[in-house]
This record gives structure tokens, sequence and C-alpha cells, in this order.
């Protein structure tokens, strides 16, 4: 009880602290902005609080199943404090925050080259940006799209060459899959490599997609107000983490039908083996 509770607490500290993050580090933050990111923050410790007190998940998948959720959040994490260490800084800063500054620039011109994502994701903007937006949006997207990828090799690492989910711990589908209806109907294994192959499409995909989406509907949508630094942070790290977690997701499935698929075939191949014992008998 009070190790649930303690655990309940730190986590939804630490996501409050996730959504402050970019009023804390930035400079010249309205007290309208504050109040809102108070209160959001609030909200978010709450709902963690709630879903990690529960002795069974309700909404948060792969609960049981760690690292895969620390993995995403620390992704997350990095990816808003690099952001708002950058855009708090200049590239006449000194010490830690202008050296962060040169290096997120340097990463995002060379991730700025022809069809890549940043490239899109610079050609969104209107041709009234100024030379100072482009390159706040460059820089961002670049080391948002950089902590993605890296995220994502960890975790292919870890399914592949540590045998994740289950090297530490037996791994109970029902549980860490709380959203997903076994009896919805068809094969269970079947549906689960469905989902994975649609969430790995959709998050290869959605980086593209979301600049192009955005770029025809200019007349309703302005990407011109990303030169508030926490619009840029928050629609830089959505777009760079959603299609990252997605993947994940996928790929988790995937594995996980294969554990259940490999599951049956030793159980059939016992009960064969049992059923040729006892015809010999």
């Amino acid at each position: 009880m009070f190790t649930r509770v303690t655990g309940a607490v730190l986590r939804a500290l630490l996501m409050a602290l996730l959504i402050a993050m970019p009023s804390l580090l930035l400079p010249n933050v309205s007290a309208d902005t504050s109040q809102i990111t108070v209160l959001v923050a609030l909200l978010a410790f709450l709902m963690t609080f709630i879903e990690y007190y529960s002795q069974y998940p309700s909404i948060i998948e792969f609960r049981y199943a760690s690292p895969f959720n620390r993995l995403r959040f620390l992704a997350l994490f990095v990816t808003v404090t690099l952001l708002s260490v950058i855009l708090a800084s200049t590239s006449a800063a000194s010490g830690m925050a202008g050296a962060l500054h040169q290096i997120g620039t340097a990463w995002g011109a060379a991730l700025d080259f022809p069809f890549s994502p940043v490239r899109l994701v610079v050609l969104m903007m209107p041709e009234q940006a100024s030379d100072a937006l482009l390159t706040s949006v460059r820089t961002s997207a670049g080391i948002s799209y950089m902590v993605s990828l890296v995220t994502l090799f960890i975790f292919v690492t870890m399914v592949r060459l540590m045998g994740w989910p289950t090297r530490n711990r037996a791994f109970n589908v029902w549980i860490n899959l709380p959203l997903f209806d076994p009896t919805a109907g068809g094969d269970v294994v079947h549906r689960l490599k469905r989902d994975a192959g649609l969430n790995i499409v959709l998050g290869i995909l959605l980086p593209f997609l979301i600049p192009a989406v955005v770029k025809a509907a200019s007349s309703f949508i302005d990407p011109i107000s990303m030169q508030n630094p926490q619009t840029l942070i928050w629609t830089m790290s959505a777009w760079a983490f959603l299609p990252a977690s997605m993947i994940m997701r996928g790929i988790a499935m995937g594995r996980i039908a294969e554990l259940i698929e490999e599951k049956r075939n030793r159980a059939y191949s016992e009960a064969e083996k049992n059923g040729l014992h006892a015809a010999s008998a």
C-alpha cells in the first residue's frame, strides 16, 4: 500500500513538472499563461496519481511492462527540457545553455535535407515568417526528431536483444492492455498483428503528413503562432513524440502477438505429444 502511494505521488509530481517545465525555464511568461500552466499541471498530477494509485490500470497500457512507459516519459521530458533551455537562451549565451543552443542549431541544420520531416516542418511556415522564427522551428524540429529516433533505437534494442517484456517477469496481456477487448471477435493474434502494423505505418507517416495537412489548412491554422516559445515547444514535442509513441506501441503489440503465438505452438506440441503417448499406451 505505502509503496503504491509513494510511486503514484512520484509519478504524478514528475508529470506535473513536465507540464510546468517551459514556464519555469522560459523568460517573460505572462501571468495568464502561468495560471493556465498551473491548472493543467494540477490536472495532470491528479489524473496520474489516480491511475497509478489504482491497483489495476484503466487507461495506461504496458503499466507492468517496464520500462516502456518510463522510456516514453523520459523521451518527452528530455525533448521539452532541451527545447525550453535552447529557446530560453541565445546563440551568444555562455555556459551549458549556449552550448545546447549551438548544438541544437547544428543538429537542426543537419536534419534539414530535401524530403526530410524537418524540411517539411520548415516549409509549412508561411512566407512572411522571419529568419529567426524559421531557425527556431528548424532547431526545435531537429532536436525533437532526433530524440524520438534515439528512443526508438533504445526500445528496439530492448525488444530484440534484451527480451522485453518477459526477461524479468511474466507478462499478463489483459492487465497490460486494458483498452484491448479480447472478446471483440476474431483471433487475438491476428488482431494484435493488425493493430501493430497500423500503429507502425501511421507512426512512420505522421511526421510527413502533419506538416502537409497544416500547409493545406493554412487558411484555418496559422503556423506563425509558433513564434510563441511555449506553442513551439509543445507543437514540436507532440509532432515528434506522438509518431514515435505509436511506433513503439506497434512494436510492443507485435511482440506480444509473437509471445502468444509461441505459447500456442508450445501448447499444441505438448498436446500432440501427450496424445501420441496416450495412443501408444
